[in-house]
């Protein structure tokens, strides 16, 4: 018995005995923000990414994702060091969405070079949203009155404390229009000619499993453990990264500055029903 596992730690230190298929996988699970408790970001998974890509000459690289989406930068900084390191190290990736992969976290799977999900899966909404409320009434019957004095004419734009200004909506719609245009050209980029010339593809809708495989969003429907293995064999071993967790995060305490993060995050998530 000794011998038989002194046999199987040397492995990978012989030459000429072949070692199993290796899969790195990269959990990526949350909001995607430059900040806040949980969240996803390029700074965040830099070191992950690079040790999937590099540690025990993997096969591939598995991403799986449970996003909803969040930052466009964000979103489009993760997904260009993700092709960086494919590139480099010349390993393909493949996507698993789990719940979900919409907006950013399409943009995340769109990274990969194959997308896989679940029959409930929710992926898409290829689109940009700016979401905030307007006090000025309130402020009006209350008494109050706001005083902002500014160096710069649009210093305060789409200011929630005063009524909404036609130029305002305007300026910003051309600005949400800048960001919808990349995100529509890396999702053709990467998806190629498999996507389909469905008119609701960068509108913001979204699909449910198979119904994305039909609009060439996503390539089928299958879990990351077994489709690896009919891909790589039985044998094949995997190994999974993901982001590093503070000291609060892992003993479950919260704080303060984080509430309205964390409100952010749950209404991401009640888009899709989660």
């Amino acid at each position: 018995m000794g011998c038989g596992l002194y046999i199987t730690s040397m492995k990978r230190w012989i030459p000429f005995v072949k070692s199993p298929p290796h899969v790195a996988v990269v959990r990526m699970s949350g909001v995607i923000a430059a900040g806040g408790r949980g969240a996803l970001n390029d700074a965040g998974l830099a070191d992950q990414l690079a040790k999937a890509f590099r540690k025990g000459k993997p096969k591939a690289v598995a991403l799986l994702i449970n996003s909803p989406g969040g930052s466009p930068v964000q979103s489009s900084l993760i997904g260009a060091r993700i092709r960086r390191l494919a590139q480099e190290h010349e390993v393909k990736v493949y996507a698993f969405v789990e719940d979900v992969a919409a907006s950013g976290g399409y943009w995340l799977a769109a990274a990969a070079d194959e997308i896989w999900v679940d029959d409930s899966s929710i992926v898409g909404s290829i689109g940009v949203i700016s979401a905030s409320f307007g006090f000025h009434e309130l402020m009006a019957k209350n008494g109050i009155e706001r005083r902002v004095h500014t160096a710069g004419k649009d210093k305060s734009m789409l200011d929630p404390f005063r009524p909404e200004r036609p130029a305002d909506v305007k300026r910003l719609k051309a600005l949400q229009q800048q960001i919808h245009d990349n995100f529509i050209e890396h999702v053709q980029t990467r998806r190629g000619a498999r996507l389909s010339d469905d008119q609701d593809l960068f509108t913001g809708e979204i699909w449910v499993g198979a119904s994305a495989i039909d609009v060439g969003l996503v390539d089928g429907v299958g879990h990351l453990v077994p489709k690896m293995k009919e891909l790589f064999g039985e044998k094949t071993r995997f190994s999974v990264y993901g982001p590093k967790k503070s000291i609060f995060q892992r003993f479950g305490s919260r704080l303060m500055s984080d509430a309205l993060a964390e409100l952010d995050e749950k209404a991401l998530w009640a888009q899709f029903g989660l």
